[in-house]
């Protein structure tokens, strides 16, 4: 079973006096790229959240938010010191009456200046953080559900071409033997060509043959592709997170199709592994969004 890096979850809880919604998005990274976004009273929490991400998402560029609405929408404030606005203001209109200014926004101003207006500092209960953390669970579960569901269909996607790839092979191996008879035909021809069929050396002819033959032999990449793509299915049913590996093994895989076509020296096996070449670069697309 894999995973994808993509993933969406939402959770949304309801105290009556106050709503908590948590929403958990992420995309293809290559390491853990981890942005929150919440509300101040939350900051001791963040060592928390980030942690707990870690252990869950593992990898890709997630976006955690966290939002809360009051019932009561009313800011609350602890109140304005009026002596400080006093002297603000004061301050204010005596320059501005200096300076022949207007003196109609000059208390407007005063309010806008530092500690005139005081707010109660935000506070997070132990009552309104279980609530909060209760939520964030509910959404990197439906986060950590999407994730599996379109992890489905990824391995369903990479199991269909790797059947391809091995189909292919099957087809190659098929072919193969056809290659020594048309080697051994294009030697006579052209020996015959060169010095006439009648001096042909039969014993140096054969001598040729199995030079060649022996250089066009594909045994040891056929086994190992086939090993490396049965590597990758058994890989793919894995509990572990393993996109990395499975990154690894696809990169094997094209090392022996690449292979495989250097030494064919034969058109039907050049276009047999012209499509395991697609096959695979299609895998490794669909990697790049496996966890």
């Amino acid at each position: 079973m894999i995973k994808s890096m993509t993933g969406y979850g939402i959770a949304v809880s309801d105290s009556g006096s106050t709503k908590y919604t948590v929403e958990i998005k992420s995309l293809n990274s290559k390491f853990l790229e981890l942005s929150l976004r919440m509300p101040k009273a939350f900051s001791e929490k963040e060592f928390q959240l980030r942690t707990d991400c870690n252990k869950q998402v593992e990898r890709g560029k997630v976006n955690l938010s966290i939002n809360i609405e009051q019932a009561d929408r009313q800011t609350k404030a602890a109140g304005i010191d009026t002596v400080l606005l006093k002297h603000y203001y004061d301050q204010l209109k005596s320059v501005s009456e200096s300076l022949n200014e207007p003196t109609n926004n000059l208390l407007q101003l005063a309010l806008g200046l530092p500690e005139v207006v005081k707010f109660e500092e935000e506070t997070l209960s132990d009552e309104q953080w279980k609530l909060a953390e209760s939520t964030f669970k509910q959404a990197m579960a439906a986060f950590q559900q999407f994730r599996i569901d379109e992890g489905a269909v990824l391995e369903n996607e990479v199991k269909g071409r790797i059947a391809i790839i091995l189909n292919n092979l099957e087809q190659v191996v098929n072919e193969e033997p056809k290659r020594v008879a048309q080697v051994r035909e294009r030697l006579q021809t052209f020996l015959a060509d060169a010095v006439g069929r009648e001096n042909v050396d039969q014993n140096r002819l054969e001598q040729e043959l199995i030079y060649y033959i022996d250089k066009l032999d594909v045994t040891e990449e056929k086994v190992r592709l086939k090993s490396h793509c049965d590597y990758f299915l058994e890989t793919l049913k894995s509990a572990d997170a393993n996109g990395k590996k499975l990154g690894f093994i696809s990169q094997e895989i094209g090392r022996e199709i690449n292979t495989l076509g250097s030494k064919a020296n034969d058109a039907a096996i050049q276009k047999l592994v012209v499509g395991m070449k697609e096959e695979l670069e299609k895998i490794k697309e669909q990697l790049l969004n496996v966890l």
